[in-house]
């Protein structure tokens, strides 16, 4: 997080430079459009352009990550459940083990 914010920061006073050493108006042309604006207006639109493209690009990744964790908490809940209720097993078997037995009486006769 701190290295990006120092990134951040960085980027930002580059930004700061370039300003101050390109202030003029440029002419831009797209398709049948065409206007004049500062060059620092369309540095911003084309890096804004790429950071929303990189962000549609990592959705998919976004998603299926999602999704992978939403399987393995529902993994994890199963298996314990699962757990608990061989716990119980054990403990019922155990406690089954343990019960006192009627010894067969002597005489061999009941």
């Amino acid at each position: 997080m701190r290295g990006s914010i120092v990134l951040l920061v960085v980027l930002l006073a580059l930004l700061a430079v370039f300003t101050m050493q390109n202030p003029e108006v440029v002419t831009v042309r797209f398709l049948a459009f065409t206007g004049n604006t500062l060059l620092l207006v369309v540095v911003l639109a084309a890096f804004s352009a790429g950071v929303f493209g990189a962000g549609l690009a990592a959705l998919p990744g976004y998603f299926r990550k999602r999704a992978e964790a939403r399987a393995a908490n529902q993994k994890i809940h199963d298996l314990e459940a699962e757990a608990k209720a061989l716990r119980e097993e054990i403990y019922q078997l155990r406690k089954k083990l343990e019960a006192p037995r009627e010894l067969p009486k002597p005489g061999g006769t009941d």
